[in-house]
């Protein structure tokens, strides 16, 4: 049974949309007839047509946020639509800072509940089951809405695939936000980009993370050598985040990004349930690791048993010479 409609919070980076963006948009364009999206910024309607191809029929623009957090105008916006017309019967919000932040403000706004941490959703009679991983992904387990209102969810990225099943012709409309008060009373003072070079950890078709079984920071440099050899990126696991070898932003886990390449290749990572949630749907997996009991040679297509601060600097020579 086809779901009426569903709304998408869409997030924009660098003059597009976010993958998982097209994601949740994706996902919603299979379930429901109808899709339409609410975004803030400037210059929001440029995107209309980026959305339609994947079936976002209308865009509701919030407009700039003039310093302010997304989270309280965006509430505000859905459910100022809401008020004396149709609400929509589910809601998708990544799992992103802005996007937990709006979903929590809106399921308070309309004394409703919020379904966290989604990698699947199933069509459910007139609604939705969500999927969650549990156990490093062994296990998986359903939840469901009770009673009425907009079923909202937040979706882990790289829960679906980015496709363009269907197009629609997209109108761009504006949302109404009114005054907030004292909701609206944060204000962003300053914003920094952290530098990099390459691909996004979470967009990258290969991404090489390195872990404790490196055994000193300065050997991370052999992580992020492999990586741009392979025009890949570098990733983290959560162990040398938290004894501050590499930033946050490198982390590949259940804390950190999630990511799913075509080739995942891990340097001294053991394969803790945390880290293995990130990572574990990766099309190809190499392990290198000096333990032969460690968990990643469970999961892993190619097991390298050694130690990695000597394994890995021969895999660079092998792969300059050619």
């Amino acid at each position: 049974m086809s779901i009426g409609k569903i709304w998408v919070l869409a997030e924009f980076a660098e003059a597009k949309p976010t993958t998982t963006t097209l994601e949740l948009i994706s996902a919603a364009s299979t379930f429901a007839d109808t899709v339409e999206a609410f975004a803030w910024g400037e210059g929001v309607a440029q995107y209309q047509d980026a959305l339609g191809a994947f079936g976002v029929s209308k865009l509701y623009d919030i407009g700039s946020l003039a310093g302010s957090l997304p989270g309280p105008k965006v509430a505000a916006a859905m459910a100022e639509e809401m008020s004396g017309n149709t609400p929509p019967d589910a809601i998708f919000f990544a799992a992103s800072y802005d996007g937990r932040d709006a979903a929590a403000r809106l399921s308070a706004r309309l004394s409703v509940g919020v379904i966290t941490n989604v990698v699947n959703l199933v069509s459910d009679g007139p609604g939705l089951s969500a999927e969650h991983a549990i156990f490093g992904g062994e296990v998986i387990v359903t939840s469901k809405f009770e009673g009425s209102g907009p079923q909202i969810f937040v979706i882990r990225a790289k829960s679906f695939a980015p496709e363009a099943t269907r197009s629609a012709s997209c109108e761009v409309v504006s949302a109404k936000v009114a005054d907030l008060g004292p909701t609206d009373g944060a204000k962003v003072t300053a914003s920094h980009a952290e530098e990099r070079s390459g691909p996004k950890l979470d967009e990258a078709p290969v991404v090489v993370s390195g872990g404790r079984g490196l055994g000193q920071p300065d050997k991370y440099q052999l992580v992020e050598e492999l990586a741009t050899l392979l025009n890949g990126a570098p990733g983290a696991s959560r162990a040398i985040v938290d004894a501050g070898w590499v930033p946050y932003s490198y982390q590949v886990g259940q804390t950190g990004k999630t990511v799913k390449p075509n080739l995942y290749i891990t340097v001294g990572i053991s394969g803790a349930t945390q880290h293995m949630v990130g990572m574990k749907g990766s099309k190809n997996i190499v392990a290198i690791n000096k333990d032969k009991e460690a968990p990643i040679f469970q999961v892993c297509d190619f097991g390298i048993v050694g130690d990695a601060s000597k394994i890995v600097p021969k895999l660079i020579e092998a792969i300059k010479t050619r």
